[in-house]
């Protein structure tokens, strides 16, 4: 058993706007680094205005089936949740409906576990309708089959009567089959709802690719910097703060790239180690922006002892979403670790706070989408200048000179758009321009 590193100290009571006192609880199986799991759980916690008073975490072979921690462990955690006042408990894993009613009985707390922490951070951070929608799915679709260790009044009665019809048809309806019902029900309109925003947004995608512009999406795990690093690029004010999931709902800008070709720069909600699977499922239609990207910005925190280990999540939950485009990591907050060397030597640098390193990640993306742009030399006439505004919204104008025929333009344009001035197409007019 290890305990947490914090004092033991009588706790004063706590007020009513105070965070949530819990204790945070877990098991080392050796399966995976258990020590670094509660420090995420922890940070999780505090992202959902909840306070670790304590934690235990207990070295065995395999969880208890039915409390998932020993007896004498239990004990110890029921004192620790006496002596500090805590509120509740929440589990470093995935508990069983019977899991949950154990402990919260064995504690005298109620209790949670990581894929319902997570759910909570999410349901109180989701804005858009999808988000909100998404979110509902995944809460319902955990707790369905978790139902009866969820609370004591799941089964109390819920129908039916003593005698009259009631005792015709039966003993009633139980409140635990009531609920099963109702939820199933529920799960069936959200998912017809979120089917429904998969078309629309199925055809925005159609639209986008008729138009020819380049996705590039910001992947990488929570609180790496994703959404300071797009407001760095684009220069827009998206919401960015030192916690976890601060970004749920994707969030599109359009970035100009030095060779003048426009792309959507798409910020994706974060990922953690060992992110439940219902979780990638019901946040499918929010992540299959990584799948479809034309380029994916891995994003790593430099600062972070973990960015190699949350490197491996994030290439495991890429390739889960079948993710195949054009990747280039990209270490943020690289200002914070002066003299940092990435083991990849491809990888970039930057800091999204100081602005160290974006021009190079703007050439470096250039030198990724080049194949989506096409050089050009031409020769406007007079009566066709129209055809340079176009060249200018869909490209980047490098030389210009005037002349008796027309107007001479060399630079890069868009390939989707390419064909609209082929017929003008002309050999540089050399260094001195035409009289």
């Amino acid at each position: 058993m290890q305990e947490s590193d914090r004092p033991v100290t009588q706790a004063e009571p706590p007020l009513a706007d105070a965070p949530e006192r819990v204790i945070l609880l877990g098991i080392d199986t050796g399966a995976y680094d258990a020590q670094s799991s509660m420090e995420e759980l922890s940070a999780l916690a505090l992202a959902n205005h909840m306070e670790p008073a304590a934690e235990m975490l207990q070295r065995r072979k395999a969880p208890d089936s039915a409390t998932v921690l020993g007896t004498g462990r239990l004990e110890e955690a029921k004192d620790l949740c006496d002596h500090l006042q805590i509120q509740s408990a929440v589990y470093d894993g995935e508990l069983t409906g019977s899991q949950l009613r154990n402990l919260s009985t064995a504690l005298g707390l109620p209790v949670i576990d990581r894929t319902m922490l997570i759910l909570e951070i999410f349901k109180n951070r989701a804005v858009t309708r999808e988000g909100k929608t998404q979110t509902e799915l995944a809460t319902l679709e955990y707790r369905l089959p978790r139902l009866a260790g969820l609370g004591a009044e799941m089964s109390r009665q819920g129908g039916g009567g003593g005698g009259g019809a009631g005792a015709r048809r039966g003993g009633g309806e139980t409140k635990l089959e009531y609920d099963r019902r109702y939820i199933r029900n529920r799960i069936a309109a959200l998912k017809k709802r979120l089917a429904t925003m998969q078309a629309r947004r199925d055809e925005n995608r159609r639209s986008r690719e008729k138009n020819a512009t380049a996705l590039v999406a910001l992947v990488g795990y929570t609180n790496v910097g994703k959404s300071s690093l797009m407001n760095a690029l684009t220069g827009s004010e998206i919401a960015s703060d030192d916690r976890l999931f601060v970004t749920l709902d994707p969030t599109a800008r359009r970035l100009t790239l030095p060779d003048g070709q426009s792309v959507i720069l798409i910020d994706t909600v974060g990922f953690v180690s060992r992110l439940p699977h219902n979780l990638i499922e019901a946040f499918q239609s929010t992540l299959e922006e990584a799948a479809y990207a034309d380029l994916l910005l891995k994003v790593c925190d430099a600062s972070d002892a973990k960015a190699e280990e949350q490197l491996a999540v994030t290439n495991e939950v890429l390739h889960s979403l079948g993710a195949g485009a054009k990747q280039l990591l990209v270490y943020n907050k690289s200002d914070l670790v002066p003299g940092f060397k990435p083991l990849d030597p491809s990888a970039l640098l930057v800091s999204a706070h100081t602005g160290e390193g974006l021009e190079e990640l703007k050439q470096r993306m250039t030198q990724l989408l080049a194949h989506r742009v096409r050089h050009f030399s031409i020769c406007l006439p007079y009566d066709k200048l129209t055809l340079g505004d176009t060249v200018r919204r869909f490209g980047a104008v490098e030389e210009e000179q005037f002349g008796p025929e027309g107007v001479y333009l060399r630079g890069t344009i868009e390939a989707s758009h390419a064909h609209l001035i082929a017929p003008y197409r002309c050999e540089p007019p050399g260094d001195k321009a035409p009289e």
